[in-house]
């Protein structure tokens, strides 16, 4: 009986020492796994401090207006939370969502202001100037953005019952965002000795711009800022849509149809919540307009690249900011309907010396830019080779420049080409056409179609005579009829 009795209880005990060791077994397994979460969290910690860091970083450099946009374009383009929409609850004043996308979107935004308003003008010049068939492609987009909500009633008003026909036809929406939505405007930082509620102001103005970005981004394939203070070019969706079939293949971030502040600038519109971001993140740092510079810097388009002539002009003679004077203007505006050339695809090259990087496409281009080539000699070319044969109805050819008015082409013809031979970076046509001489350093003819009786593959301005000035190609235009097939 005592045997089995001790039998028993060391059993017992065994068990119970079993029992201890599982206990310690899961209680290390414990351990061991709450230290890997907490090294982790650590290791996160750690990795957002960088991060954190490097966003103090670009803040700094952003306030003293010296971004680096060649250091951050690549973290800039990566961020993928930047593509989403910002969550904000809009309110439709006047209008409703658009029941189908469009070609463009011109956005609006506007306030209260101390002294004159100009937004049913603007408005009132944005349909005008657009004929029946572009008004098919269009969506304007106003936002009322003051917190007078007595104010934003009275502008409802007038504008419904001045633009009630364009509101049903879904061409112009109103909306509002309610001042919850906004962040501190009050006790902002004080960059560039600014007043307290300049700082405000424009700050306010870069969040009432993020918000209408927003709001816009999937209205159309493509969107236009304006200030509400703007008178339009007669046509200017069909110029605007020849510039960005001119553009095709080529990269760009911003195209600007006017050279005042935010005026004209047009942008991809599956960039607009990246910009919107972009405005939000540094609402207090700096104006709207050097934010813009900044963001077309980041998505590494380096240079401007702006139409001419302007097709957006500032008319607005008080300021939204105090009533003050702002008698801004843009002097390469041109109201009237103006013929856009057509400057179809083509090969440009020359055999005179070229200065620097004045290179011959320069001049092919309806950008504010031209070709400068050193001292040219008898027979020396300037060339174009289009990628089709084509009708053509008009050519202008201008040299020279206001600051260097004897830099133009003093002795030359102008002659244009069929019979295409060489291969492709090497095709030149056999036989030249001469359809006349340049007086004072320009040249231009119409109804060209009727002159020439086949289709044109090739066209060079030709030197007749050596000159020791150099040569200032400023543009080259061509109109065209249609193209021909080959």
């Amino acid at each position: 009986v005592t045997l089995l009795y001790t039998f028993l209880h060391m059993r017992h005990n065994l068990k119970y020492f079993d029992k201890m060791r599982c206990l310690r077994k899961r209680s290390a397994v414990s351990f061991l796994g709450v230290l890997v979460i907490c090294l982790l969290f650590m290791n996160l910690y750690i990795e957002d401090g960088y991060v954190l860091e490097g966003d103090k970083q670009l803040i700094r450099e952003t306030a003293t207006h010296q971004l680096n946009p060649e250091r951050y374009v690549h973290t800039f383009k990566d961020l993928s939370n930047f593509s989403g929409s910002i969550n904000i609850s809009y309110r439709y004043l006047a209008g409703t969502p658009l029941p189908r996308k469009r070609y463009l979107t011109i956005g609006l935004s506007s306030v209260k202001r101390k002294k004159g308003n100009y937004l049913l003008e603007t408005i009132k010049s944005i349909f005008e100037q657009s004929s029946y068939e572009e008004l098919k492609e269009i969506a304007v987009v106003v936002q009322l953005a003051d917190f007078d909500s007595a104010w934003c009633e009275g502008m409802v008003q007038d504008i419904s019952q001045k633009f009630a026909h364009h509101i049903i036809a879904g061409r112009l929406i109103v909306i509002h965002v309610p001042e919850e939505y906004y962040p501190v405007l009050d006790g902002l930082k004080r960059n560039y000795n600014d007043p307290e509620d300049r700082v405000k102001f424009r700050s306010k103005q870069n969040v009432d711009y993020a918000f209408l970005l927003n709001f816009c981004a999937n209205l159309s394939d493509y969107y236009v800022m304006l200030e509400d203070d703007v008178r339009c070019s007669k046509n200017f969706l069909t110029t605007v849509k020849k510039v960005i079939t001119s553009r095709e293949g080529s990269y760009w971030v911003t195209l600007e149809f006017s050279k005042l502040g935010y005026i004209g600038k047009l942008y991809h519109s599956h960039d607009l919540p990246r910009l919107a971001h972009f405005l939000l993140m540094f609402y207090q740092e700096m104006p709207c307009d050097w934010l813009l510079i900044h963001f077309r810097g980041l998505l590494a388009q380096k240079e401007v690249i702006r139409f001419k002539p302007s097709l957006f002009q500032h008319m607005g003679y008080y300021s939204s900011y105090k009533g003050a004077e702002n008698k801004l203007k843009d002097d390469d505006f041109e109201e009237e309907s103006f013929d856009i050339p057509d400057n179809p695809p083509a090969n440009l090259h020359t055999n005179m010396n070229v200065f620097e990087n004045y290179e011959a496409s320069k001049a092919y281009s309806s950008i504010d830019e031209y070709f400068w080539g050193k001292a040219p000699s008898t027979g020396d070319f300037y060339g174009i080779v289009f990628e089709k044969p084509i009708k053509i109805t008009k050519i202008k050819v201008v040299t020279g420049t206001e600051d260097r008015q004897n830099d133009i082409l003093h002795h030359g013809a102008l002659e244009v080409g069929e019979k295409i031979i060489g291969s492709k970076k090497g095709r030149q046509c056999t036989t030249y056409l001469r359809l006349g001489e340049f007086k004072n350093g320009n040249f231009e003819m119409t109804d060209v179609e009727h002159k020439v009786l086949f289709s044109i593959n090739c066209m060079r301005i030709l030197v007749t005579k050596s000159q020791k000035e150099w040569l200032i190609i400023r543009s080259i235009s061509i109109w065209t009829s249609q193209t021909s097939n080959q």
